[in-house]
């Protein structure tokens, strides 16, 4: 095969796409909360008044999405759990602390809460419209404790975060009594 002028394709060298989707969340993670820092905490939320308020096309759309995603920051969570306290594994949990910051924002969930969607299907009670800064204060809290969840993790202080999950919880528990039924 000596004058075989074919050219042989070179091995490519790749990274695993966890690999490379974990470098991006861990760059994502380090600039967010300094970017974010001040924006949302203590921010003054305006009450939705109506669908057109919102990005919904309907009070029942709200409701749904309002639950599944709720549901979905429980279950972030437990993961966190489980990567940060039973496996204390931060970059395994990089990618789920960045959505867990975003889906757990004030900004995220607020509009989904217009006002008087407490009816059939809503496990709202009709006080969050009735004390609107106690429930949204309630959030602002929340995104502090995700925000140290996120700085405990990339600094892999894993008591750090197991507090920080502990004080999510909590936030989520103390809000849920006054403002679910169930």
């Amino acid at each position: 095969m000596q004058g075989d002028s074919r050219v042989r394709p070179r091995p490519q060298r790749w990274l695993p796409v966890a690999v490379l989707a974990s470098a991006c969340a861990w760059t994502l993670l380090i600039a967010s909360p300094l970017a974010w820092a001040g924006d949302s905490v203590d921010a003054v939320f305006t009450m939705p008044q109506s669908v057109s308020d919102t990005p919904f096309s309907s009070e029942r759309d709200a409701v749904v999405w309002r639950r599944e995603e709720l549901k979905e920051i429980e279950s972030l969570v437990r993961q966190l759990r489980f990567d940060l306290v039973n496996n204390q594994d931060a970059e395994a949990a990089a990618p789920r602390l960045a959505e867990l910051q975003e889906r757990a924002s004030a900004e995220h969930l607020l509009p989904a809460f217009i006002e008087g969607t407490h009816g059939s299907g809503s496990e709202a009670r009709p006080s969050i419209w009735a004390e609107w800064d106690n429930f949204t204060a309630g959030f602002n809290d929340l995104e502090s404790h995700v925000n140290a969840l996120v700085e405990a993790a990339h600094g892999e202080d894993y008591r750090g975060a197991a507090r920080a999950l502990s004080d999510v919880a909590t936030t989520c528990r103390s809000c849920h009594r006054v403002y679910r039924y169930r």
